[in-house]
């Protein structure tokens, strides 16, 4: 874990451990735990079921403050705010705020593979403290530390359901420049139970944007999103094939495994 003076985690989620332990548990990545020589004829526990916990608890508390807080939104306009503020990026963005990175345990070859700063992770992390805050003080504690990260995303969200979903904005977007519609290449790495997708959008015979996510759904949204960027500076089909030398420098992810399954989707 890279080097943190004082308790500088517990000043920034505004909450401080009664049991260190939860801590720590939180912020071990698999990739780390790997790398422990077995007690007793195990190894120590990864952050995963944490994590498992966290995301329901993040679900509830979301639910139950929209449902209070924003009557006039339909059950559909509910369900595309929640979506969207406990959304992997989401919660990496949140994980950055908190800089939860540097406060990481995890393995060599992932640290020297930039996994401090990989969205999934951060993301994983972010729900997995969720999680030990909860199994530490309770639901309360909880509460307070979700909606103080995430009040005001979701206000922002409320006022225009939907416009983060980008694959919606992406394809107005092109018909708007008369462009082809957006399609999707998808291809996965990994094992069944930690199996990763990487999408790239394609508009006409164009790579636009590339992303990954633990779903498709995920990851064609995150490579929608990258493209969407690239509107900023002219439209997509003018700017450089993510998978070119230098290009595609901050999207996630590394090309097609060989042999995986692949499809394109509209």
């Amino acid at each position: 874990m890279a080097a943190v003076e004082g308790d500088n985690l517990a000043e920034r989620i505004g909450y401080r451990f009664a049991d260190e332990t939860l801590k720590e548990l939180a912020l071990r990545h698999r990739s780390w735990v790997a790398e422990q020589r077995p007690v007793a004829g195990a190894r120590p526990a990864s952050n995963e079921r944490l994590e498992l916990l966290g995301d329901a608890v993040l679900d509830v508390v979301v639910s139950e403050h929209l449902y209070t807080t924003y009557p006039e939104l339909d059950v559909g306009q509910l369900a595309k705010v929640r979506a969207s503020v406990v959304s992997a990026d989401c919660l990496a963005e949140l994980a950055g705020e908190l800089r939860l990175g540097e406060e990481l345990l995890i393995g060599r070859g992932e640290e020297a593979a930039g996994g401090r700063a990989k969205r999934s992770i951060l993301a994983d992390a972010a729900e997995a403290l969720i999680g030990a805050v909860y199994l530490d003080g309770g639901w309360e504690p909880a509460r307070r530390l979700v909606l103080s990260l995430l009040t005001e995303r979701i206000a922002t969200v409320a006022r225009d359901p939907g416009r983060d979903d980008y694959k919606t904005v992406l394809q107005e977007r092109a018909a708007h420049a008369g462009e082809a519609a957006p399609s999707y290449r998808l291809s996965h790495s990994g094992p069944d139970h930690e199996r990763t997708w990487r999408a790239v959008v394609m508009i006409g015979d164009m790579d636009c944007g590339a992303g990954e996510g633990r779903t498709k759904k995920q990851a064609e949204q995150a490579a929608a999103h990258a493209a969407l960027a690239r509107y900023e500076t002219g439209s997509p089909a003018d700017r450089p094939s993510p998978d070119s030398p230098g290009a595609g420098a901050k999207m996630v992810g590394g090309p097609p495994v060989p042999g995986d399954d692949a499809a394109r989707t509209p």
